[in-house]
């Protein structure tokens, strides 16, 4: 029998970038080359083929942190590990395992969070699995264990951190013809800025190329924040501008330690149309009770690591 490729590969590519894709075609890619303060994932493709995230704010320079989605937080005892004016650095120090599937593609790598000083100060491991929805659509799990290298790490409160999206032009409220939508029914920056909610979608206009033309149709993204994660449900920044990012510490500090590390995990799913809360709740149910993932020594040949989800 001929050799049968997965349907979901992880795909390495040069300059420090990872291609995560269903049936050979590329849904998202990972960037971790150290001339970026930080990693992210760019671009997150829709069901149309096109990127339903962005990188930068479209009209203000100073938000050219904003690239993607991006894992950061804006006050770790005492630094900024959010924007880019600051010596702070994430920078991914390996990759641990790449596995391919039918149902998932899955990827995991270790990051160390490095202070002003140079000084590793927390360790990342994350695990991302990609997955196929329905006519084109896709699902994004991310989760990360946060561990202290050393003495306790405080993430102080603040309103920026831990995953965060910055939505395509056209997606955004301001800017296009976007909607964010809460689980608990609130529509708009006004009504759900700072509120709580299991999840969020922002949907918008992006252009699909049929026949040759450029079309306007509907897609957007769905963030899920887990039943289990400490602030579950979040409280959410969004701006009409075109952002979303639970908030882990809107309302207090986190402290991290060696023998007490945090554990979150989120989900992203690029969907056809506008937001559907009965398919959102639907998904929001589906990935609560499913298990998250474990990085372990690999026993068998030519491995390193092992990255699979968690026996029930």
């Amino acid at each position: 029998m001929p050799f049968q490729f997965p349907k979901c590969q992880i795909l390495p590519l040069p300059d420090d970038q990872v291609s995560l894709q269903i049936d050979g075609r590329e849904r998202v890619r990972w960037h971790f080359d150290a001339k970026y303060p930080r990693p992210f994932f760019y671009p997150f493709n829709g069901p149309s083929g096109e990127t339903l995230t962005r990188m930068g704010h479209p009209g203000a320079q100073n938000h050219d942190h904003h690239r993607s989605v991006w894992w950061a937080h804006a006050k770790v005892d005492g630094e900024d590990f959010w924007g880019d004016n600051t010596k702070a650095r994430i920078r991914q120090t390996r990759w641990l395992a790449y596995s391919d599937g039918d149902t998932e593609a899955v990827m995991a790598t270790s990051a160390g969070w490095f202070n002003g000083d140079g000084k590793e100060i927390m360790e990342q491991e994350m695990v991302a699995a990609i997955r196929p929805g329905p006519e084109g659509e896709t699902f994004l799990e991310l989760q990360s264990t946060f561990t202290s290298t050393g003495a306790p790490v405080t993430l102080e409160q603040s309103n920026f951190g831990l995953l965060a999206v910055r939505m395509a032009k056209g997606i955004a409220t301001f800017w296009g013809e976007g909607q964010i939508t809460s689980s608990e029914g609130g529509r708009g920056e006004p009504e759900i800025f700072g509120q709580s909610a299991a999840w969020m979608d922002y949907s918008g206009a992006v252009a699909r190329r049929v026949k040759g033309k450029r079309v306007t149709v509907t897609e957007g993204i769905t963030y899920f924040d887990h039943a289990k994660n400490p602030s579950h449900p979040s409280h959410w920044h969004v701006r009409e501008d075109g952002w979303m990012g639970a908030s882990l510490c809107r309302h207090g500090a986190v402290v991290i330690k060696k023998d007490k590390p945090l554990h979150v995990r989120f989900l992203l799913h690029a969907h056809h149309g506008a937001a559907d809360a009965g398919i959102a709740t639907r998904i929001a149910r589906m990935f609560n009770a499913s298990p998250g993932f474990e990085v372990s020594k690999s026993k068998r040949k030519h491995r390193q690591f092992e990255v699979q989800r968690r026996k029930v």
